[in-house]
């Protein structure tokens, strides 16, 4: 997935939990609870990977920043 579908199904999700909580505002009712808790737990994963992805474009891959730290390390050790 690309920033742009993650964010267009962020979206969509979050027009679902208006819908619930619309639903949930006009009295209790149990599946509506229990699909909000799992929209909010999709939510937080989106959200999650959206976040991941910008650091990932702008930073570049975790392993290659990781073992390039590791590399300095060592060469600052042995300096």
């Amino acid at each position: 997935m690309n920033l742009q579908e993650i964010r267009n199904e962020i979206e969509t999700v979050e027009d679902r939990r208006r819908e619930l909580w619309h639903t949930l505002s006009e009295g209790h009712d149990g599946g509506a609870a229990a699909e909000l808790a799992s929209v909010n737990d999709r939510l937080e994963k989106l959200w999650n990977d959206y976040r991941s992805l910008r650091a990932r474009i702008r930073w570049g891959d975790p392993e290659t920043i990781v073992k390039r730290a590791r590399l300095e390390e060592r060469l600052e050790r042995a300096a």
